[in-house]
């Protein structure tokens, strides 16, 4: 019989707790291969109890540690990664596999991030890159006296094919540091995990602009087109994305420019960045023997190819200098990637039993590909002294403070709200891009989700699609643009909080309403005492939270109403700023023309004026709050050069009166030289 072993526990910061479960070598951990640090902004957190009154138990059979961590039948469990068809995970068994996303939520997945939460306040992180297979709940001991009891099948009309047990159990491949994480609410324990991977990422103001990825063989003059029509529509455009047709050879790449599509790179980017718009170039990470740095990085690649391309051992420096030296060389003023296909379909990636130079496996470098090849270019930006925003195919626990995006070949309106619920979760951010519509209705909608989200960007690498590819639809596809840039204050505010607090930017709605409290867990609808199902805002995916008080509840294509649910208190609808809820549910016609965006009483969203001035929109009565601001480009704000904005209104006699400091760090001031409260 397994012996189990009750874990030691060491307190390392407020809330966390960290013990080890085997022989911990330093290269299986994600938080080492992603060379992620804890935040100092760990040690500040407000202290929380130990979560558990029984221990959590390890044992090793067969060469493998095995965990046991307690769990209740009635608490509500979170995370595992990304995932796109629910955010529960109570009762399910996962291995987490790094890889794309199948259609359905089986562990394989471009996020697998081995860390959960509970509805009970505390998370739980297994710092390993091995693949882990996760029971929730559903493995029950013999003797286990609270599992469900035995039932008849035929003559129990409540029997059930799960019963549920008493633990959570994981299995993994070699040892690991196991980290308890605890907080006040689902928030605050994934800011808390956040901090322990390093914190959030803040990416540099024109990344929250407008993004649009070109036809796959588009030329530079193609490109120069493009940027005209742009004008000429009045749509603005922040980054342009240039697709394969960039280099001379992909799938496999060669990183090197098509000079016959592209005869003058550098001329060609600092034309563009006159006109402010930045370049982000695709590759995937599969080298062509006609590249100019394949016979440089061969002797440091793995022993199979993918798409006859040679695979580097990302986790050498050799690797890392070869990448960086020829970026700087053939690419100096690129503002960032989009690095593809680090996910992996098994029938063109390398086989598990392949090897590498380092000596790492194949099966624990698909887990840790994407973090290696972030970490790479996160040297090459550093070094510039320029941030970067991107996006990436995968990534796992420890990417959080990695500048990028995952986003996949999925195109489902629902799973896409999912994947932005659940990618709070698990310390990470979701982009639903744009690519195609069946009319102008269905166009609106996806422009508009896709605008309330971590990046703003039209994919047209396939079919070419244009922002005005529906002419009776192109005035709001245009208004939604224009409001996501006035955003931006509010938007950056946002992944300031994340990169400093640990505050995921985009998050479900249950992470800051849904904790379990007493007398409010049954489900049971209510108008005095529980006047929202709380069970089911538990599990809610189609609304989420931007930021610390707006809320967006994107309609469906072809709806004309939707039910929003409104919890904790008073809601304003943010175009027209009446009251739009009152710790209920209603139901709201969804107009075209309606951001279906909504702010929390007290609430107060700057947006950027087309007058340069900063517009604050004050809801409610009276509120107060923090504004972050910096140069929005470099680094300096590392080194202490940015502001804080103290803004607070009162309404009287429905005039809005404001008020702001400026507290200036390091000399710099703000960038917003005049502010108006509305």
């Amino acid at each position: 019989m397994t012996v189990y072993t009750p874990l030691a526990f060491e307190k390392i910061a407020p809330g966390v707790w960290k013990a080890a479960a085997g022989c911990v070598r330093p290269e299986y951990s994600l938080l080492v291969n992603a060379g992620s640090v804890p935040s100092r902004a760990l040690k500040s957190c407000s202290d929380m109890p130990f979560p558990f009154s029984t221990d959590c138990l390890f044992a090793l059979p067969d060469g493998k540690t095995a965990l046991s961590i307690p769990f209740d039948k009635n608490e509500r469990l979170y995370g595992l990664g990304l995932n796109f068809s629910s955010i529960s995970q109570n009762l399910h068994a996962r291995e987490l596999r790094t890889d794309h996303y199948g259609g359905s939520d089986n562990g394989r997945t471009h996020v697998p991030a081995p860390f959960y939460l509970s509805d009970r306040g505390y998370g739980i992180y297994i710092d390993t890159n091995a693949r882990p297979t996760f029971y929730m709940g559903g493995a029950v001991r013999v003797g286990d006296p609270d599992a469900s009891p035995e039932k008849n099948r035929g003559r129990d009309d409540d029997w059930s094919a799960s019963p549920s047990g008493s633990y959570v159990e994981v299995t993994f491949e070699g040892g690991a540091d196991i980290y308890i994480i605890a907080g006040a609410s689902l928030t605050d324990v994934s800011a808390r995990f956040n901090l322990l991977c390093g914190g959030g990422c803040l990416p540099p103001k024109w990344g929250l602009g407008m993004w649009h990825r070109v036809n796959i063989r588009y030329s530079a003059d193609d490109v120069r087109r493009e940027v005209e029509e742009f004008a000429a529509h009045d749509m603005p455009l922040d980054v342009i994305g240039l697709e394969p047709g960039w280099m001379s050879n992909s799938y496999p790449c060669t990183f090197d420019w098509d000079i016959e599509r592209f005869p003058d790179p550098d001329a060609f980017t600092d034309e563009l960045l006159a006109k402010g718009i930045r370049l982000n170039l695709w590759q995937n990470m599969y080298i062509s023997q006609k590249s100019s740095i394949y016979r440089d990085i061969l002797p440091h690649c793995g022993s199979h190819t993918v798409w006859c391309g040679a695979v580097p051992d990302y986790t050498l420096p050799e690797v890392e200098k070869i990448i960086i030296n020829q970026a700087k060389r053939n690419r100096p003023r690129i503002s960032g990637y989009k690095i593809d296909e680090c996910d992996g379909y098994d029938n063109w990636l390398w086989p598990d039993h392949a090897t590498f130079p380092s000596g790492i496996s194949g099966g624990r470098m698909r887990q840790i590909l994407a973090l290696r090849v972030m970490r790479t270019y996160e040297k090459l930006y550093r070094e510039s002294g320029r941030r970067t925003f991107g996006l990436v195919r995968a990534s796992n626990a420890g990417g959080s403070r990695f500048p990028y995006c995952i986003y996949n070949d999925c195109y489902d309106f629902r799973q896409f709200m999912v994947g932005l619920a659940s990618a709070g979760m698990c310390g990470t951010l979701w982009c639903p891009e744009i690519r195609d519509a069946k009319n102008g209705d269905e166009w609106v909608r996806r422009f508009r989700m896709s605008a309330f989200s971590p990046m703003l960007q039209l994919n047209g690498w396939a079919n070419g699609a244009k922002p005005w590819m529906f002419p009776e639809v192109e005035d709001e596809v245009r208004n939604i643009i224009k409001l996501r840039r006035a955003l931006v204050p509010y938007l950056y505010n946002a992944f300031a909080d994340y990169a400093f607090k640990g505050i995921p930017p985009f998050r479900a709605l249950c992470m800051d309403y849904g904790t379990m409290t007493a007398g409010a867990t049954d489900g049971t609808l209510d108008h005095t005492r529980n006047p929202y199902n709380i069970s089911e805002l538990r599990d809610l995916t189609d609304q989420y939270m931007i930021g610390g008080c707006v809320m967006s509840a994107p309609a469906f294509p072809g709806a004309s109403s939707r039910s929003v649910v409104f919890p904790g208190g008073r809601w304003y609808d943010f175009d027209t700023g009446e009251l739009a809820g009152d710790n209920s549910r209603e139901t709201l016609e969804c107009p075209l023309d309606r951001s279906m965006l909504f702010v929390r009483e007290g609430g107060m969203v700057p947006l950027i004026g087309d007058d340069g001035a900063l517009h604050v929109r004050c809801f409610g009565d009276e509120g107060e709050c923090t504004l972050y601001d910096d140069d929005g480009e470099s680094y300096a704000y590392e080194d202490g050069a940015f502001a804080l904005l103290r803004l607070s209104f009162k309404r009287e006699n429905g005039v809005v009166r404001g008020e702001y400091t400026v507290e200036p760090h390091r000399g710099f001031e703000t960038g917003y030289t005049k502010i108006v409260f509305e």
